[in-house]
């Protein structure tokens, strides 16, 4: 029993209208056929399997044809018969491979054979393949022939690199250059295949079977053709692609993508772990990434590219990629696809690629590594879009105040600092001493610690904490907190590298319903010091200056042991290191007094340092009086002031 022929033996076009994706080829032949202008030889160039030898097979049939000149030959005639798809073949139509038959010998030998006339054809037709391996003096033992040849012969040079062919024989042909068949015209053809095969195949096997044609119509028949061998009942369905041409699976791209985007590292380095596991080559996982974060860019360019036919993808993967892209920014995506297109070319020949893998992985992770112009482009991107997660109002009006807790705490004092103040004016009749009088202005400088917070806290301070925390948390979900995690880390890294540290290194958002924020330590010990080392509120000064979200924190152990959660904290007030501001309130500078210097910080909340320093009563106090006042000191004798 006679074996099945292969598809491309199959299914090889028998007219020019059957050649798919080769118009600019087709076309214009068909016209020379028909109006009867065909010249006396032509070259036929272009990639492999595009239809180069079987165009010259149909270019030889409709010479040949009872009915020419026609465009395309008739099928019935005894010629056209011949030189069907299963037909015996012509005497008059020879074919000769040059790789082995492109010697000067050969040459001199069809030479003396073509002044010959034909059998029983019109024409007697050379078809030269691989006409880029004859050697030079084959070409010049051909060449005066090719040139004038005798009215009833033809010539048609097929190869693959037409620069090889000798300008004076290429001079003497008409080239007409043959493409890469575009993959929406494969795909669809692959279809009707399958439908005439009666065979089912999945259309996101489609795309692969297409890939690895790379756009030859015989390339990709012959991979059609294996999967057909190996199909079961359902058909040829996406993991018997997948698996047999050795491409990474979907998922694995779709688990590293979304890693990539939260920012979770242990995530990405998992999937890693499991090509390396499953066998597969991580130079093609790689290569496979590149190409998935390349769809990526043009989705994030052009929001309806798979819609369009822009891209080739099945329907459900083209809604996984509009998800994927919404996730990143434009400068990520690009900066992600340079350091994987830059590790693939690293990887070619290397001894360790997974290592190499790891390390592309890693630089893609951190963008705050980077710090040339992509790694400060893809950090903007992460901030416009917690921007516009966030919300525009709550992010940039938490950062201005540089003493945020300071002026959080200030407010209460505040408004409590009217009343005292009559109780301050008493010491207004002590005016002693003339001489200290111009001096005694000095002392201002002692008050800005807490005259400008009273300026300053019935407007400023009110705005900023009133939008922070009740607006934004339901606007968030535990995707987005995830995926803005690495900047709160870092704003904890500017506020206290101690909780910057404990954070970055054993906390895990596990979860976020909107008002309570779940973090996961690996133990309890790491738990209960972060419970008890304030590191706590220095987490929410650090979320609500990042990313304008203040929610209640509780902390378990991520075993699944779950431990009390700490109080609400309304808002980040017990900082222990309050700086004083750099410059005082009042226009003119002063030099600043030791008692001043020396204050302690205590008087920030003491209601007589809301009292205003530019009083006149204030101003008629000796320096004596202030430091007994002020300081509690005790003045031994007084040298009056020269």
């Amino acid at each position: 029993m006679d074996s099945p022929l292969a598809l491309y033996r199959r299914y090889r076009p028998e007219t020019f209208a059957e050649v798919i994706g080769q118009e600019h080829v087709t076309e214009p032949l068909r016209a020379a056929l028909a109006g009867n202008r065909v010249n006396h030889a032509y070259l036929f160039s272009g990639p492999r399997g595009c239809g180069k030898t079987t165009s010259a097979r149909i270019l030889a049939r409709a010479l040949n044809c009872e009915q020419a000149p026609v465009a395309d030959p008739c099928g019935e005639c005894d010629s056209c018969r011949d030189l069907a798809r299963n037909g015996s073949g012509s005497i008059d139509v020879i074919e000769i491979d040059a790789a082995s038959h492109g010697g000067v010998d050969d040459a001199r030998e069809l030479r003396e054979k073509a002044f010959f006339a034909p059998v029983r054809s019109r024409y007697k037709v050379y078809i030269i393949d691989e006409a880029h391996m004859v050697t030079t003096q084959g070409f010049n033992a051909l060449l005066k022939l090719v040139e004038e040849p005798p009215p009833h012969l033809r010539f048609i040079f097929a190869t693959t690199e037409p620069d090889k062919v000798i300008p004076t024989i290429r001079s003497r042909t008409h080239h007409y250059p043959f493409r890469l068949i575009p993959p929406r015209l494969l795909s669809s053809y692959l279809s009707e295949l399958c439908e005439l095969e009666g065979v089912t195949i999945e259309p996101t096997a489609l795309p692969l079977v297409v890939r690895a044609g790379a756009g030859s119509a015989r390339d990709t028949l012959s991979v059609l053709d294996q999967l057909l061998g190996g199909a079961g009942p359902a058909g040829v369905t996406y993991d018997l692609a997948s698996g047999l041409l050795g491409y990474t699976p979907d998922t694995l791209l779709d688990g590293v993508v979304d890693a990539f985007a939260a920012g979770d590292g242990a995530s990405v380095f998992g999937v890693v772990d499991k090509v390396i596991e499953t066998g597969q080559d991580p130079r093609r996982f790689t290569e496979d990434l590149l190409r998935r974060l390349r769809d990526l860019v043009i989705v994030s360019a052009v929001p309806d590219a798979p819609a369009t036919g822009l891209i080739d993808v099945s329907g459900d993967q083209a809604e996984r990629l509009v998800t994927q892209a919404a996730r990143f920014g434009r400068a990520e995506l690009t900066r992600a696809a340079d350091l994987v297109a830059a590790g693939l070319t690293e990887m070619r020949g290397a001894t360790a690629p997974r290592l190499l893998l790891e390390l592309i992985c890693a630089r893609v992770l951190l963008p705050a590594a980077d710090h040339g112009t992509d790694g400060v482009l893809a950090r903007l991107d992460r901030l416009e879009r917690r921007m516009a997660i966030v919300g525009t109002p709550a992010t940039p009006e938490a950062p201005p105040p540089a003493d945020a807790p300071q002026r959080a705490a200030a407010p209460a004092p505040a408004a409590e600092a009217p009343a005292p103040a009559p109780t301050v004016e008493a010491p207004a009749p002590a005016a002693e001493a003339p001489a200290p009088v111009p001096t005694e202005p000095e002392p201002e400088p002692s008050a800005p610690p807490a005259a400008p917070a009273a300026a300053a806290a019935p407007a400023p301070p009110e705005p900023a904490a009133a939008p922070a925390s009740p607006s934004t948390p339901g606007t968030m979900s535990l995707g987005d907190v995830r995926g803005l995690w690495p900047t709160v880390i870092d704003a904890c890294r500017s506020l206290r590298k101690a909780t910057w540290s404990l954070i970055g290194q054993n906390a895990q958002v596990v979860d976020f319903d909107g008002t309570v924020l779940t973090l996961g330590f690996p133990s309890s010990g790491l738990r209960d010091q972060f419970l008890g080392g304030g590191h706590e509120p220095v987490l929410l000064e650090a979320m609500t200056k990042a990313i304008g979200l203040q929610p209640r924190i509780d902390a378990i152990v991520h075993q699944g042991a779950s431990a009390a959660s700490p109080a609400p904290t309304a808002a980040p007030a017990p900082v222990p290191e309050p700086d004083p501001p750099a410059e005082p309130a009042p226009p003119p500078p002063r030099r600043p007094r030791m008692a001043d210097i020396q204050a302690e910080p205590a008087d920030l909340h003491d209601p007589d340092s809301a009292v205003d320093r530019d009083d006149a009563d204030v101003d008629a106090e000796s320096g004596a009086d202030l430091l007994v006042r002020e300081l509690g000191a005790q003045v031994i004798e007084e040298t009056p002031h020269q």
